[in-house]
């Protein structure tokens, strides 16, 4: 009975517009003082923020954002998309394709996948509209391609996936490599079934010269030297996730530095940005630790995990109903949120089925994709409408053929669980 007031104190809050972190702060706190009182509520609020803030991983997330910050501040995040145009630009539907490469190449600078669906869509968009790509087809590829930022690491969404469950970060973004690839290579493919499937959705573009493409890799060279340092440095045992964070941070500086963007007027928008983002997150963490002391309490999670046990069915039906779950929540909800609110909960099960918890959570960031990009909140979609300034039902019918091959991924990211276990398992340790 208390565990449902709890819940419904929350869901109350979140329906009134209650920033989550807070809603879950008091529902949790409602919750607690329900059980032992306003002392039991005074301790957990006493300790929780120095616990949470004490945390050596949570230092990836503000050194990650700063690194994001840096980078855009450098202006080199723009020429992505030009870069991926000298290569696969004569194709048709090659500009499509660019972006979906250019999707993936500022998701390795980012973790923001509403940032990157902003730039994708404030750049790409006019130059595929002036080439006479048909709207639904540009404005769709830039909203899927937005959300690549969720898996390619440093992935924020990882990150946060690891501290919640208490899972190695370094094993979660390295095992968000190969399937980062692969959802990548997933767009570039359904933008080449489209347009072969109707060629007036998109023209061919013109060639280039082999000078060309050479001096468009020199451009984006900085940005492949820092994803190299920071991925690289974490697969092969040289830096940990936290160190590595620092690292990325301090190249993106340089690279600022060299680009002759960072002026002290600028240094500090960049620092005041990524501070209001890593308090927010870190808010919604501690919320999140309130609120999971009363589930821990209520012993929820291990009646969840006798319920589950208990029926008599297999376990990957139960894992298609946790994953269709995941999508649906996406419809509505951010996805940030989804995961402070469901892994402390599902996760449990998920385990006790017998599944791995870094293959889980490199399955619910692509599943969390998902929701970016579905109505009714799709809210890369929302994104990309406001900055193209088309309509949302035109984004959302141009989205869908990548949902659908979307869903075919995520069903061979189940079924062979190695493509994503398979590369933590050669890291050095």
């Amino acid at each position: 009975m208390i565990t449902l007031i709890g819940c419904l104190v929350l869901a109350v809050l979140l329906m009134l517009g209650t920033p989550v972190a807070f809603a879950m702060a008091i529902a949790g706190a409602v919750g607690l003082y329900m059980i032992g009182g306003l002392s039991m509520v005074l301790g957990i609020l006493k300790t929780t923020a120095f616990s949470v803030a004490n945390s050596y991983e949570i230092i990836t997330i503000p050194m990650f954002i700063l690194m994001a910050e840096f980078v855009i501040l450098s202006g080199v995040a723009d020429d992505l998309f030009t870069a991926a145009s000298a290569w696969v630009g004569r194709l048709r539907g090659g500009l499509a394709m660019a972006t979906a490469i250019a999707g993936a190449g500022f998701g390795a600078i980012s973790g923001s996948s509403t940032a990157a669906a902003a730039t994708l869509a404030s750049t790409t968009v006019p130059a595929m509209l002036k080439q006479g790509y048909e709207p639904k087809l540009a404005t769709g590829v830039v909203a899927i391609s937005g959300t690549l930022a969720m898996l390619i690491p440093p992935s924020i969404a990882l990150i946060l996936y690891g501290i919640i469950a208490d899972v190695s970060i370094g094993d979660l973004l390295i095992g968000g490599v190969i399937p980062g690839i692969l959802v990548t290579l997933t767009i570039i493919l359904t933008v080449a079934f489209l347009v072969w499937q109707d060629p007036g959705r998109a023209p061919a573009g013109r060639s280039y010269t082999v000078m060309e493409k050479i001096r468009a890799l020199k451009v984006v060279g900085p940005l492949l030297i820092l994803f190299a340092a920071v991925t690289g440095s974490i697969y092969l045992g040289v830096a940990t996730p936290t160190e590595a964070s620092g690292i990325g941070a301090f190249g993106a500086m340089l690279l600022a530095l060299w680009e002759r963007k960072l002026t002290i007027p600028t240094l500090r928008i960049a620092l005041i940005d990524a501070t209001r983002t890593s308090c927010m997150i870190v808010m919604i963490i501690l919320g999140a630790q309130i609120f999971g002391y009363f589930f821990t309490l209520t012993q929820t999670t291990q009646d969840l995990v006798r319920f589950v046990g208990d029926l008599n069915t297999s376990r990957w039906v139960i894992i298609a109903l946790i994953l269709f779950g995941y999508i649906v929540l996406g419809f509505f909800m951010d996805q940030i949120a989804i995961l402070i609110l469901t892994v402390p909960v599902v996760l449990p099960v998920v385990v006790a089925l017998g599944f791995d918890p870094v293959w889980f959570g490199v399955i619910v960031i692509v599943t969390a994709e998902v929701g970016m990009v579905t109505p009714p909140m799709g809210l890369n979609v929302f994104v990309v409408a406001r900055y193209t300034r088309r309509p949302l039902g035109e984004i959302f019918r141009g989205v869908m053929p990548h949902v659908i091959a979307h869903l075919i991924v995520i069903f061979l990211l189940t079924v062979f669980p190695s493509i994503i276990l398979w590369l933590p398992s050669t890291m050095q340790r």
